[in-house]
């Protein structure tokens, strides 16, 4: 890995979160359940991480407007435009897969 300074590094990070929110506005065929089955998390929980770390340098931030950071636009008009239903299959893995998460923090 290249020795990078802080600023660059955090330049680099800034610049691949902005690439990965342009790429899933981009893909708003892809739905969230669809992104937590495969990657584990979605774009609420990118929401979320970027209003903690807003609030973790003192920066008050809603969970609302740190949605629309993300999705583009207010939270509840996605959704009016691009949410369906889960389907029944797509809710069977994601149980599967919140039972699998479960499990890997257990000690056997």
């Amino acid at each position: 890995m290249p020795d990078l300074d802080a600023g660059t590094r955090t330049e680099l990070e800034a610049a691949s979160f902005r690439r990965l929110v342009d790429h899933l506005r981009g893909r708003s065929d892809v739905q969230n359940i669809d992104l937590m089955n495969l990657a584990g998390f979605c774009r609420n929980c990118l929401s979320r991480w970027y209003r903690e770390a807003a609030e973790e340098r003192g920066l008050p931030l809603a969970d609302a407007e740190a949605r629309e950071i993300v999705y583009g636009m207010p939270y509840k008009q996605w959704q009016a435009l691009h949410q369906r239903a889960a389907t029944p299959e797509q809710q069977a893995a994601f149980a599967k897969a919140s039972e699998s998460a479960g499990d890997a923090g257990k000690t056997r």
